[in-house]
């Protein structure tokens, strides 16, 4: 498959996940932008128009958590694509954002290229 050239934000406040599932995105061809947390992201959706894919834990220190952020994404970045994961709950359809997808933790890097793939398809 030809490498994808979507922009990915990943937004992850355990460092070593951030620094995992970026590189693994980056290697099979996505380009990425990272944050630790909503704040950071919001200021990299605000300046890098080419994000389409914002990729974020539930569960983060910091003004919002990461179905917050994805709200907010929603409203004020609506083609922008959402994938929302964590590995200590489960959201309920009505708390996920229009058209997102959650992905449990612990998750194969293969698995959020492909839905990545799929959601800009």
């Amino acid at each position: 498959m030809l490498p994808s050239t979507a922009t990915v934000l990943v937004v992850e406040d355990e460092a070593f996940l951030l620094f995992a599932i970026a590189d693994e995105l980056r290697e099979v061809g996505f380009s990425v932008f990272e944050a630790s947390n909503a704040d950071q992201a919001i200021t990299l959706l605000e300046t890098q128009r080419d994000i389409s894919i914002l990729f974020t834990d539930i569960d983060m220190p910091g003004s919002m958590d990461g179905l917050r952020l994805s709200a907010a994404v929603r409203d004020r970045w609506p083609p922008v694509k959402i994938i929302v994961t964590s590995g200590k709950r489960r959201p309920d359809s009505g708390a996920m954002p229009d058209g997102g997808v959650f992905l449990p933790k612990p998750y194969a890097p293969e698995t959020v290229a492909a839905t990545i793939r799929q959601l800009i398809s």
